[in-house]
């Protein structure tokens, strides 16, 4: 399933259970994501308006895909993979966008990584601990966890393109 900004972007249930409460959640804040990139040229995606800060819409969809690769996959069912954009030489690739990098591609990586996510995460109890422990700590996550990790990153970020794509083209909304 393709997420669409308007379309896909209803709130959750105020009475539905945990699993769908977290899921609707999640699916929301990744909604409101593409939303805000919305109808917006890749060099306006590009764009860093909010000096000294160097965030742009592009590079949050890709920052997105970096986490949700890191979490579900690498950390929920301990794969190791190789990062997407981030290297040695340059740890926050995933923000640094160049003048090559296009919105149609960082939306399919990031698309692709939802997926999996969704993949990784199905049929899997909420109480489920992490194969692997994370990069920085060595600790375990429950599913639960992550899952209301994920919210609060998606969350703050959707913050982030809120006040991007307002000083892009004058757009606001929730």
């Amino acid at each position: 399933m393709t997420i669409s900004a308007a379309s896909d972007r209803n709130e959750p249930s105020t009475t539905a259970n945990e699993r769908d409460m977290l899921d609707g959640w999640l699916d929301y804040h990744r909604a409101t994501l593409v939303w805000k990139c919305e109808g917006l040229q890749d060099e306006q995606l590009r764009l860093t308006p909010l000096a000294p800060s160097e965030l742009s819409l592009l590079g949050l969809v890709r920052h997105m895909a970096e986490v949700e690769r890191y979490w579900f996959r690498e950390i929920m069912l301990g794969e190791e993979l190789p990062e997407l954009y981030c290297t040695e030489e340059d740890p926050d690739g995933d923000f640094n966008v160049t003048g090559k990098d296009t919105w149609a591609r960082a939306e399919q990586v990031w698309q692709t990584e939802v997926e999996q996510a969704k993949q990784a995460a199905a049929g899997r109890s909420l109480d489920l601990l992490s194969d692997a422990g994370s990069h920085h700590r060595g600790e375990e996550f429950s599913l639960r966890w992550v899952y209301t990790h994920m919210i609060e990153e998606y969350a703050r970020h959707n913050g982030h393109a809120d006040l991007l794509r307002e000083h892009i083209d004058g757009s606001t909304g929730d």
